[in-house]
C-alpha cells in the first residue's frame, strides 16, 4: 500500500529550538485550519516534545520545547516526550512518554521503562500543565507490558475512550518482544483498563500508534512502525542492539479494538522514501484536502542510530482502500 511523494519537511540541527540532536517522533494534528506537529527534539537536557506549526503541512515554523524534565523523583525525570493529543471540546489533554532512565552520553536516548504520562492545555499551543496526580496506566511486571507502557493514539469509540498504546517485554533469551496494547476510560482525567490480551501478537514487533477512519467503508486504519534486526551489525557504543525501525505497517479492521495480523501492509520503507536509506520511524497520519499525510521520521544517512533523525512525509490517495 505504497505512499508516494516522500520528501523531508523539518530537520534537526537547531541548538535555539533544542533539537540539535534529534528531531523524531512525531505527532501532527489540525486545529481551525492550523496544523500543529509535537516532535521529540534531543538537545542538551534529553528528549523533550517540542512543537511546530504549519499552515499547509509542509512548511513549518518552530516553537521549541513545550515540556519541560520532571523533579528528580518522577517518572519523567529524565525524559519527556511523545506527546499525543486529544481535544474534547473543552480542554486538550496530552498523554506523553515519561521515563527516569536515559544513556549516559551526548544523546540521552530514553531508556526502559516507559510510562504514560498527562498534561493538559486551555490551546493546542499551550502552555501545557502537567498532571502528575492522574496516572493513566504503568507497566506491569510479569505482563506483555512490562517494560513499556507508552502513549498512543486516542479516539472515541463506542461510548469510551480507547488508546493503543506501546507495549514491550523482555523474553527469557534477551529479546524485546512489541505490540500494541488497548486501554479505555469514560473519563480521561482517571485511570485506564488495559485489555487482558494485546492487541495483535508479541511477535509482530511493532510500536507507536495512528489511527485513520475512513467514512467511505467504515474501515479503520491502523498505523505503526515496524521493528527490524540487522543481525551481525557491529554496534557502536552505546547502543547494543542490532534493531532498528524499519517501515511503517497498516492493518484495517471495522473495529478500532480489533485487528488481524494477516490483515496489513506496507506503507513506507526505504524503497519508496529514497531520502532516508535504512529508518523508518513512528507514523502520524492526518487527512490534507484529498490525501492522507503520513508523518515519519528518518535519517539522511546510511545508519541506525537513535540520532541525527529528521521529519518527513508521504502521502496515500483518499478515500483508503486496503490493497487487494
Amino acid at each position: 500500500m505504497d505512499a508516494y511523494d516522500s520528501v523531508p519537511v523539518l530537520t534537526h540541527g537547531e541548538p535555539e529550538f533544542g533539537d540539535q540532536h534529534n528531531a523524531r517522533d512525531v505527532w501532527v494534528f489540525e486545529h481551525d485550519g492550523l496544523f500543529f506537529m509535537h516532535y521529540d527534539a534531543a538537545g542538551a537536557d534529553g528528549w523533550l516534545s517540542a512543537l511546530a506549526t504549519s499552515v499547509d503541512g509542509k512548511q513549518w515554523t518552530k516553537h521549541g520545547p513545550i515540556l519541560q524534565l520532571g523533579s528528580v523523583d518522577s517518572q519523567d525525570s529524565a525524559s519527556a516526550s511523545y506527546g499525543t493529543t486529544f481535544y474534547d471540546g473543552d480542554r486538550w489533554h496530552m498523554f506523553y512518554l515519561g521515563t527516569p532512565n536515559v544513556t549516559d552520553d551526548e544523546l540521552k536516548t530514553p531508556s526502559f521503562p516507559y510510562m504514560t504520562m498527562k498534561a493538559e492545555a486551555s490551546n493546542p499551543a499551550g502552555p501545557w500543565r502537567k498532571r502528575p496526580d492522574i496516572v493513566p496506566f504503568v507497566a506491569e511486571a510479569g505482563s506483555w507490558y512490562s517494560d513499556t507502557a507508552s502513549p498512543g493514539c486516542v479516539v472515541r469509540y463506542d461510548g469510551e475512550f480507547i488508546m493503543l498504546f506501546s507495549a514491550a517485554t523482555t523474553a527469557q533469551d534477551g529479546r524485546i518482544l512489541r505490540t500494541l496494547g488497548v486501554a479505555r476510560t469514560r473519563d480521561l482525567d482517571s485511570t485506564w483498563q488495559v485489555d487482558p490480551e494485546p492487541l495483535l501478537p508479541l511477535d509482530e514487533q511493532i510500536e507507536n500508534s495512528s489511527l485513520y477512519y475512513e467514512p467511505a467503508n467504515g474501515l479503520w486504519f491502523l498505523f505503526t512502525n515496524h521493528i527490524g534486526d540487522e543481525s551481525g551489525w557491529d554496534p557502536v557504543p552505546p547502543q547494543n542492539t542490532s534493531e532498528f525501525t524499519d517501515s511503517i505497517l497498516v492493518y484495517w479492521s471495522a473495529d478500532p479494538t480489533k485487528f488481524d495480523a494477516e490483515r496489513k501492509a506496507v506503507v513506507v520503507d526505504a524503497q519508496n522514501a529514497e531520502w532516508t536509506p535504512r529508518i523508518v520511524g513512528l507514523p502520524s497520519v492526518l487527512p490534507i484536502g484529498d490525501r492522507l499525510a503520513v508523518y515519519f521520521d528518518g535519517a539522511l544517512n546510511d545508519t541506525i542510530e537513535h540520532g541525527g533523525r529528521d521529519i518527513g512525509v508521504a502521502y496515500l490517495d483518499l478515500p483508503l482502500e486496503p490493497p487487494v
